[in-house]
């Protein structure tokens, strides 16, 4: 070898030695949510009654779902055998919850509720043989739904046994406590964490924790899980059902207690420098969420993946509220967990009916609906990218409508006005409760202020058209 030739292979090993992180793989793994099985769907069918999750509602329940229904068997296999047609081997799976259908509780019990998460496990399973799979409880995977306690629960330890593979022996006995839990991400050479947790404990409809301060001690555990992290050079990905701040879909709806919102978003804000981001559901819309420092510096972002379950939402106040079945491959530096990417796929429901109802195809085709850094021009998912995409569809329409498609999978294509322009910018914007009523109110005002001086404008257009005509 030259001398030149060592020289610059000893300048690119010093290099590496001093930029540990600059280069790592990059790998892509599967983020599932909101499945929703409605076990019922097929009979109900069959014999022209509504299905059990449409309550009163009354529609057509195509072969492979209903946009008022929960997902039937062959809606969830559908999306199994996608899933595993785009990307059979991931590096591991999300899987974030919500499985039984929206029915009653005297509908289910404990006994069904199991017995969905076992057959939902195992069509998992079945996928993804041998994969890693981080699996969080939702607020619909419990009996009565939403009343998780901050102790130890027979769900919890059944649920513990039908995921056992999946954790480690350390995991066990956290999720019996609290259905929370940490692995260390797979692979050789990792520095990555998975933190998942159990954010029905802090749901403003869970009576059993309302009085608490730290149900669980998950507050006090996740501080300690994230200092460690940070000791022992380790990111983060911070993964649950029920996300912080409000939804996008209502005026005014947050998930959380008001307490338990600001004290999530404090750790968020304190430990920023480990988390490399957030996935979580809940909303089977598709959208994100912007955490900021004192300063107001962008230091986070949380992605919610839009869900499985095409359902409409019976939640007062939404219009349009159901959608297209989606699924999501996440890309991302197996080094320093940056989201590099994201891909969403989609089914478009209405085609996919009219298709099976005509003879036409054996299989639905799930579609790629968009590439993050394409459809908003961004280098990657970084909070600084995604700062300039709140940036862009604030200040763009084309971006705004866009966007607005995306959040329902394609299902509402009318056009984003100018309250749902507000609703939508201030629930990405701001996760804490006071900024985001102040965020609303001074967006409304300054929409009402706005639409005063058009109508202002366009009388005196008016006038001096009239005067031309006299």
């Amino acid at each position: 070898m030259r001398p030149g030739q060592l020289a610059v292979l000893l300048s690119l090993c010093l290099l590496a030695v001093a930029l540990p992180r600059a280069c790592g793989g990059s790998g892509r793994f599967w983020h599932l949510t909101d499945l929703h099985w409605d076990p019922g769907y097929e009979a109900a069918a069959a014999a022209g009654r509504p299905c059990p999750s449409g309550g009163a509602r009354a529609g057509p329940a195509g072969p492979w779902g209903s946009y008022l229904c929960d997902a039937p068997w062959s809606l969830l296999r559908s999306a199994a055998r996608a899933m595993r047609g785009r990307l059979a081997a991931p590096d591991f799976v999300l899987w974030t919850g919500d499985d039984t259908p929206h029915v009653p509780n005297e509908q289910l019990g404990e006994e069904k509720v199991l017995h969905i998460i076992a057959n939902l496990t195992s069509l998992i399973k079945e996928t993804f043989p041998g994969t890693k799979v981080y699996a969080a409880m939702g607020n619909h995977d419990f009996h009565p739904k939403n009343q998780f306690p901050g102790k130890e629960h027979r769900i919890y330890s059944q649920t513990a046994e039908l995921w056992r593979p999946w954790l480690s022996d350390a995991s066990l006995p956290l999720f019996r406590a609290g259905a929370f839990y940490s692995e260390k991400l797979p692979g050789p050479g990792m520095r990555g964490r998975m933190v998942v947790l159990n954010t029905n404990l802090y749901y403003d409809q869970n009576d059993e924790t309302a009085g608490d301060e730290d149900p669980g001690g998950q507050f006090q555990w996740l501080e300690e899980t994230l200092t460690n992290a940070s000791r022992a050079d380790e990111m983060v990905y911070i993964v649950g059902h029920v996300p912080p701040g409000f939804f996008e879909k209502t005026r005014g709806k947050p998930w959380f207690r008001r307490g338990f919102n600001e004290r999530y978003v404090g750790i968020v804000q304190k430990h920023h420098a480990v988390i490399a981001a957030q996935f979580f559901g809940h909303h089977h819309t598709d959208s994100f969420r912007m955490f900021y420092s004192h300063t107001g510096t962008p230091i986070n972002v949380m992605f919610l993946a839009p869900g499985v379950t095409p359902w409409k939402t019976t939640l007062p106040g939404v219009s349009n509220g159901a959608n297209n079945p989606a699924i999501r491959v996440i890309e991302y530096d197996q080094d320093t967990l940056q989201v590099l990417d994201m891909v969403t796929y989609y089914l478009n429901l209405t085609r996919a009916n009219t298709m099976a109802s005509a003879g036409q195809g054996e299989f639905p085709e799930w579609e790629e609906e968009y590439r993050l850094t394409e459809a908003f021009q961004v280098p990657d998912g970084s909070a600084r990218s995604m700062q300039t995409v709140l940036d862009r569809i604030s200040r763009e329409p084309h971006y705004l409508q866009l966007y607005y498609e995306f959040n329902s999978a394609r299902y509402d294509l009318e056009l984003c006005q100018q309250e749902c322009r507000v609703d939508h910018l201030c629930a990405i914007r701001e996760v804490d409760f006071i900024k985001y009523h102040e965020c609303v109110k001074s967006n409304s005002s300054a929409s009402a202020a706005s639409s005063v001086w058009l109508l202002v404008f366009c009388t005196f257009l008016g006038f001096l058209s009239l005067q031309q005509v006299l």
